[in-house]
């Protein structure tokens, strides 16, 4: 059924994309264009083509090369932005750590190289997760499992771990809210979370060439080395992601206290550093 419905979202673009040819605009007003329309498509609850092409499904369709792609299309930067992501969470002696949305596993096996700590990674794409297993096994990494599971109904019980992360996957969380109240409920007060997403700048002087890259760059050669249009989503999931400051918001409004917001090669990318509650 996810199939069907990936493959009616591209007929639905398909369709809207000739349209706009037809009536002369250029590619890049398109694509944006694009993104206004997911943006606008209803509330978190309603089952968007957004939504839709987010899903597990459409994730096992691109799982081979996943991995090859992130590192193409952010010119091997992306890395980077993950050690940081381990640093901020500031993990004690003997953590357990939940790593939401963990794909196939790059943050969650970072996270397992320090020693003492226990991690469990969550995704609901199951080639993914196979893929993930398949690293730590090569990596000899015991202190990694990686489970299916969604991030709006987490299977863990209250208070389970000691941090809680999730790099690139926020935007593909229907509801974002209860992705975020339930990572806050699953990690003790006082716990780190780190909110590692994509962002598209909107100032600076470099900001002009990020947008390019990122609406332009990223679904053509998604598209080009993959062989799936499903790239395509990426550009319109970042363009109908909030700003910074309106996500920081969010955050806060479900038991986070944002500690600070890091901007991250220019504005492409955003590391929101909170820790939960104490209430």
């Amino acid at each position: 059924m996810q199939s069907d419905n990936v493959q009616q979202t591209d007929v639905q673009s398909d369709n809207m994309q000739q349209n706009d040819a037809q009536q002369g605009k250029t590619q890049s007003e398109i694509l944006q264009q694009d993104g206004e329309r997911v943006a606008r498509s209803g509330p978190p609850s309603t089952a968007t083509d957004l939504e839709k092409m987010g899903s597990g499904a459409m994730f096992d369709a691109i799982a081979h090369r996943y991995d090859m792609l992130n590192r193409v299309l952010s010119l091997g930067v992306d890395q980077g932005w993950r050690r940081r992501t381990v640093e901020a969470l500031d993990l004690p002696s003997g953590a357990r750590v939940l790593d939401v949305a963990t794909g196939t596993g790059d943050l969650a096996l970072r996270i397992a190289r320090i020693g003492g700590v226990q991690v469990d990674g969550v995704d609901p794409s199951t080639n993914m997760l196979a893929l993930a297993q398949e690293k730590a096994v090569r990596a000899e990494t015991p202190n990694v499992s990686f489970h299916e599971g969604d991030a709006q109904a987490l299977p863990y019980a209250n208070d389970t771990f000691d941090a809680c992360c999730i790099a690139f996957g926020i935007r593909n969380v229907p509801d974002r809210r209860a992705g975020v109240r339930e990572m806050a409920r699953v990690t003790k007060a006082g716990g780190r979370v780190a909110i590692l997403e994509l962002s598209e700048p909107r100032s600076g002087i470099l900001g002009p060439l990020a947008r390019f890259h990122i609406r332009q760059v990223v679904p053509w050669v998604g598209g080009v080395l993959s062989g799936a249009r499903e790239y395509r989503y990426l550009q319109q999931s970042v363009a109908a992601f909030p700003p910074p400051e309106e996500f920081a918001a969010l955050l806060e409004d479900c038991g986070l206290n944002v500690l600070r917001v890091e901007s991250l090669t220019f504005g492409v990318c955003c590391l929101y550093v909170c820790a939960v509650s104490q209430q």
